[in-house]
């Protein structure tokens, strides 16, 4: 009898071993496909943390998707209430959208599925899924994932670590890391709510741009008292300032910066102003592509980039510098008012 109770203990012993093993990368990998694909919708609510510039950077995230095509990203910028901004995909088209300035731009593009989005589950997914060579880790709370990235413009962040939560397959937490592994991006979610309800007009551009959705400010009026603070790029692809040229255009002030090198580049700064637009119903065709710069969302063509921050608008052109290097150049102006 002894030995048929060992045996059985033994038995259990190994049933509970089996029964609590490990699932396997590809069982992981199975299974965000398959919650992906499922998906009938969510909310999120994020932080994103931008590790670029001298100082750390903070900015909130409200994702929501409807199945299908339908996503809402509402980037929040508590230090500018002119600079939140919503990017809007429907069955109308892309736009981006800033509620305080009454602007809205439509685009034709891909978004968001032509680039890296470390805020959107599916592209999270699918960098796993594309990537043969990704690496996999089990932790006591987290499957985490390490892969290439996919952005277009933009290889000086070709990596990512990704943190999906062990119990429902959401993500927790996102790494975007440059070419020596160093956190550049980081987007922590707080909140993932999977199919919730939406109201009809939740992907609406019109009761977008009201703002009454997420308590964004609606046609507020900048502070033009305030004046121009001109701000200057800290990278600069070799170029340096020829010429800094003061106009006035529409009874606003407008700066012009001349960088001339191998890689010459004109950076245009002025006073952004209400749109007396009927914006609400009339988005403002653009050309190019959207393009996340961490702190705003512009828009970029093989040439030019032109983007909005802290109430002032923005116009980098270039014919010698890559669409890469615009981005840069771009970046590196966020919050620089030292030449």
């Amino acid at each position: 009898m002894k030995k048929i109770a060992g045996l059985i203990v033994f038995a259990a012993f190994l049933f509970l071993l089996t029964g609590c093993s490990e699932a396997s990368q590809e069982d992981v990998v199975k299974k965000l496909e398959e919650t992906s694909a499922e998906l009938q919708g969510y909310k999120a609510e994020a932080t994103m943390k931008l590790n670029t510039g001298e100082e750390q950077q903070a900015y909130g995230i409200d994702v929501w998707y409807q199945k299908d095509n339908h996503y809402r990203v509402l980037l929040k910028n508590d230090t500018d209430e002119h600079g939140s901004q919503v990017i809007l995909r429907n069955k109308d088209g892309v736009f981006v959208l800033t509620p305080a300035l009454r602007k809205s731009f439509k685009f034709q593009s891909e978004w968001p599925y032509n680039s890296s989005q470390p805020y959107l589950y599916q592209s999270l997914v699918q960098d796993v899924l594309k990537d043969n060579n990704a690496t996999f880790e089990s932790t006591e709370e987290h499957y985490v994932f390490k892969t290439k990235t996919t952005y277009q413009n933009n290889t000086t962040l070709p990596y990512q670590e990704i943190y999906f939560n062990k119990k429902t397959y959401t993500p927790e937490l996102v790494k975007v890391l440059d070419k020596d592994k160093k956190p550049m991006v980081e987007v922590a979610f707080s909140a993932f709510k999977l199919d919730p309800k939406f109201g009809e007009k939740d992907f609406e551009l019109e009761n977008n741009m009201t703002g009454s959705l997420s308590g964004v400010p609606a046609s507020a009026v900048p502070n033009e008292q305030q004046g121009l603070t001109v701000l200057y790029p800290t990278e600069t692809a070799g170029a340096t300032l020829a010429e800094e040229k003061e106009v006035s255009a529409d009874g606003k002030e407008r700066v012009i910066l001349t960088y001339e090198g191998e890689k010459s580049f004109t950076l245009v700064q002025e006073q952004a102003g209400v749109s007396e637009t009927a914006a609400a119903t009339a988005a403002i065709p653009a050309s190019g592509e959207p393009i996340s710069l961490g702190f705003t969302v512009g828009a970029i063509t093989s040439s030019s980039l032109t983007w909005t921050n802290n109430g002032v608008d923005y116009m980098l052109a270039s014919e010698e510098l890559t669409r890469e290097e615009i981005q840069e150049v771009a970046a590196s102006i966020n919050g620089q008012a030292m030449k």
